[in-house]
């Protein structure tokens, strides 16, 4: 099989049939590409394990098109909720509310709860209009991967394995949905992404932080809780501390004979006389930084270097985000 790609001139049609038709279609969001299948169909989920070779008991989130879709998988949902939707939908933030069983069993992994997201992208939004059933649907790359971008990178990894892709353009925010059960009065963040931490104390004033981000139990609420991803092709090593701390990192690894790739910020690169180097963006806005992270994980391959040496971020706002899907993707922290 030979993955389509259809483009924005072709129109979506196409997608909206493969979609009906039980199939696998790669489409933009505001955050990564994503690979959608009828949330309702087990068969159609089953595609995107199959295709990502996805562990089966890792849920997938649903993507809806509008607010009143929600009650086509969901029994209820708090009043918590209610305040993250009103405040962040259309966006990057996912919630998790009780599932009224009506998506696949392989949606949920068998879970009572179900994690549901309207996009902020027009292309995605028109799309889960068009097919008209809710839409399960993870990043479109190979399990434990990092995550697609672009149209292209969902291609390098899937072509054949998938019907079609939509080709949208890159997309924007660069990482995840932030994840946060709302089945609580209090919200708890199960996985942070494009809305931060602060963005929800705004709204709520407290928030926690589910402890099992940094070692998930053995059955995960939440995608990205519990295996490794993100990893690029070669291994990463992170550097924490400041920047003369890197410059002798790197210049020791070099002088080991190793083949060392670098991604680093703009103002970590503008100290360092070195090739091949991938800047991610500034330090100073964590949100370009998080915008270039996975198209720098996967800017090396393992025909040129032996590893790769990125610098560390502070963990707030986006920095969170960055550093959660950074410390998943990495072999070694050089402390």
């Amino acid at each position: 099989m030979r993955t389509k790609i259809w483009t924005m001139e072709e129109g979506l049609s196409g997608a909206v049939e493969a979609l009906r038709q039980k199939e696998t279609v790669a489409f933009p969001t505001e955050t990564v590409y994503g690979l959608g299948a009828d949330a309702t169909s087990e068969e159609a989920v089953s595609k995107i394990f199959k295709a990502k070779g996805r562990p089966a008991d890792n849920p997938l989130i649903v993507h809806i098109g509008e607010r009143s879709q929600l009650s086509a998988i969901a029994s209820s949902w708090s009043e918590t909720a209610e305040k993250c939707m009103d405040a962040f939908w259309p966006g990057p933030l996912t919630v998790i509310v009780p599932s009224n069983h009506e998506a696949a069993p392989n949606v949920t992994s068998n879970l009572d709860t179900i994690g549901v997201r309207m996009p902020d992208h027009p292309v995605a939004l028109e799309l889960l209009s068009k097919a008209g059933v809710p839409i399960a649907a993870p990043s479109a790359n190979s399990s434990g991967k990092p995550s697609p971008t672009t149209a292209g990178h969902v291609y390098e990894d899937l072509n054949g394995k998938i019907t079609g892709i939509v080709d949208g353009g890159p997309t924007g925010v660069g990482v995840e949905s932030t994840v946060v059960d709302c089945t609580s009065e209090v919200p708890v963040i199960l996985r942070p992404g494009g809305i931060t931490k602060e963005d929800l104390e705004r709204v709520f004033g407290e928030v926690q932080v589910d402890p099992a981000l940094e070692g998930a139990g053995d059955r995960p609420k939440s995608p990205g809780m519990k295996y490794r991803h993100y990893a690029p092709d070669v291994p990463l090593w992170l550097v924490e501390g400041d920047d003369g701390r890197f410059v002798t990192a790197l210049k020791y690894y070099k002088e080991e004979e190793k083949k060392i790739g670098v991604i680093a910020s703009r103002e970590l690169a503008r100290k360092l006389d070195h090739e091949p180097l991938v800047e991610c963006g500034s330090r100073e806005d964590m949100g370009e930084v998080a915008g270039g992270l996975y198209s720098a994980l996967r800017s090396f391959s393992d025909t040129e270097i032996d590893l790769i040496l990125c610098e560390t971020f502070k963990e707030a706002g986006m920095g969170t985000a960055v550093m959660n899907r950074l410390r998943k993707a990495a072999d070694h922290t050089v402390v």
